[in-house]
């Protein structure tokens, strides 16, 4: 795996919106934190740019990116917000200039569609983190975390609480994955992951049991779940039942993939914070991670150095 080069001082990250529309005041507290960073901050021409929902055309918003993945004085990209959008734009991209001099891509959500493209295309590390739009309102603990990966490569080990329906062990391999419903709707595409021998991250956002259900399937079906070494369920935020139908699922978003994983025997966490909740922790998808389930306690560790 290729590890993009750390930040320093004075560097450029640039601002790109792929999915929904931001305007420059929800922007302006993101640009506020980089800049304390010490960072230059590039906001693309058509950054505020509307298409109804989007930001700006496909065709704006795919030469937002390009620009920013081609320009050797951006070293990192942080997304402006998720939502929608990404995929419509992911087979317009050239990787070419990208491939020979990576950047740090950082985002989560919609986003998830470039952590899974590149991570299958390209064998680069990229960042399930905080968006523009999320990072200035994460706690402290997130930001210096973020800060602490980009700028030295010094990746804290993350430890939580056991749930009831962790499953125990110890393993270590490469961390894939990202937001369920968008890695499954790349099912079947050049853009869809290789999980075997790998840590699956899971985590999604006011979905329905049901879909929970379906997508999970659909992961069993598609040989994801057969061979994983390990799976991590972040947030499953705001899953609920179907209000039009009056007969609950009779499971919750934990149990739903408990329930279709319990047949294998690679360690299982529940409740790992990351994804669609303020303490986002970041993780860097690509990176080797150490996740060591126990009766107590759940330990996630990188394995390598930045």
């Amino acid at each position: 795996m290729i590890f993009p080069p750390l930040l320093k001082s004075g560097d450029t990250v640039a601002l790109i919106a792929t999915a929904r529309s931001v305007t420059r005041q929800g922007m302006e507290p993101a640009i506020r934190l980089l800049t304390s960073w010490g960072l230059q901050v590039a906001e693309s021409s058509d950054l505020y740019a509307s298409d109804n929902q989007f930001a700006g055309t496909d065709r704006q918003r795919a030469a937002g990116l390009q620009q920013a993945l081609d320009d050797d004085n951006i070293k990192a990209i942080l997304f402006a917000r998720g939502g929608y959008g990404t995929v419509r734009i992911i087979d317009a991209l050239d990787f070419t200039r990208f491939r020979k001099k990576p950047k740090w891509l950082i985002g989560f959500s919609d986003i998830t569609v470039l952590h899974s493209h590149i991570n299958q295309n390209t064998g680069i590390a990229t960042l399930h983190a905080p968006l523009a739009l999320t990072l200035p309102d994460a706690p402290e603990s997130v930001q210096k975390q973020l800060y602490s990966i980009l700028f030295s490569g010094i990746i804290s080990t993350q430890q939580i609480e056991a749930h009831t329906l962790n499953r125990p062990g110890e393993t270590t391999a490469e961390l894939v994955g990202g937001n369920l419903s968008v890695l499954v709707s790349l099912g079947g595409s050049v853009s869809m992951l290789n999980t075997d021998e790998k840590i699956l991250f899971i985590e999604d956002i006011g979905e329905y049991r049901y879909h929970l259900d379906r997508m999970m399937m659909f992961l069993k079906r598609s040989n994801k779940l057969q061979h994983l070494k390990g799976l991590i369920v972040g947030a499953m935020t705001d899953i609920t039942d179907y209000s039009g139908y009056p007969v609950p699922f009779g499971k919750d978003a934990y149990e739903i993939i408990a329930s279709h994983v319990e047949e294998f025997n690679y360690p299982v966490c529940y409740g790992f914070p990351a994804g669609h909740i303020s303490g986002n922790y970041p993780l860097i998808t690509g990176g080797t991670y150490r996740l060591c389930v126990n009766a107590t306690h759940v330990e996630l560790s990188a394995n390598i150095s930045v």
